[in-house]
């Protein structure tokens, strides 16, 4: 029994070790006054000094901040309210919708980023004429920030909907229908009680696909046009040399993802709390009735 705890410990251990061993030794060196990433000159803080000096990967870290928190709060409202849709469908619609929305997820993100890249160029070449003589004026989709932005919405979309769509199975229905008969309207109904009750799922599904977004390559590679993201950056500074100030930004993205995780399982905690409490005030009183 001994025995079997110490391989479970040492099994964790070694799974833990392997996941985050090479994050903390980024982080360290982030703090290393040599240029080599072997070599340990002694602490500094100069690479976090020239980090906020680089106009080129500040700026590619703006358009990826941007383009990240729109695609996934565009996505986020816009798959909360095809989970929605879909939750309402008969059981044969809905698992044909779901197993359809599977495909972009398994889809290799190469296939997915050049097929993007094919329909905006087809946009450009057949619809743009049609458009331009049916409006009068010349209309073409430029590769840059929109085409960024749909495609990273486009991706976004699924694990939006995978997300979400768990929770409203398990909300328990009735909650809607007696907020309409206490006298919500739908709409009244849906902010006061859907969506505190989904709104826990809907969290986790911004925060993944903000994630995602900040961390594409591939698609936004292919989609980008001049407009360069932050690891379109990282990557043509690695054709030269990777520059220490890198082991800085992916130390500050690190500790501000693991804050903002944080920040959600605390709220998430919190709100647990509060409707404990609540539930047994409930109780409480109706045993004094």
């Amino acid at each position: 029994m001994k025995r079997g705890r110490l391989l479970k410990r040492v099994y964790m251990v070694a799974v833990f070790g392997f996941l985050y061993i090479p994050i903390a030794v980024l982080i360290a060196f982030s703090f290393n006054e040599s240029k080599s990433r072997a070599v340990w000159g002694g602490f500094s803080l100069k690479w976090y000094v020239n980090l906020f000096h680089n106009e080129m990967i500040l700026q590619s870290l703006a358009v990826s901040l941007f383009v990240a928190f729109l695609s996934a709060s565009i996505a986020t409202v816009l798959g909360t309210l095809a989970a929605i849709g879909i939750n309402n469908m008969g059981r044969r619609a809905r698992g044909a919708v779901m197993t359809l929305s599977y495909v972009p997820v398994v889809n290799p993100e190469i296939v997915t980023g050049v097929s993007t890249m094919l329909l905006f160029v087809v946009f450009n070449g057949q619809m743009s004429k049609f458009l331009t003589a049916l409006l009068g004026t010349e209309v073409r989709l430029s590769f840059g920030i929109v085409t960024l932005l749909i495609t990273h919405i486009t991706f976004c979309l699924p694990y939006v909907l995978f997300n979400v769509s768990p929770k409203l199975r398990q909300m328990d229905v009735h909650l809607y229908e007696a907020a309409l008969d206490l006298g919500c309207s739908p709409r009244q109904a849906f902010f006061k009680v859907v969506l505190p009750e989904i709104m826990p799922a809907v969290l986790s599904a911004f925060l993944i696909s903000l994630t995602y977004s900040i961390d594409d390559f591939i698609i936004s590679y292919f989609n980008s046009g001049t407009v360069q993201t932050l690891p379109i950056a990282i990557y043509s500074m690695t054709k030269k040399r990777v520059s220490p100030e890198i082991n800085a930004l992916s130390a500050i993205m690190f500790a501000v993802i693991l804050a903002i995780i944080l920040a959600a399982n605390a709220f998430d905690a919190a709100r647990e709390r509060r409707l404990a409490r609540a539930l047994r005030r409930t109780q409480w009183e109706a045993g004094q009735g």
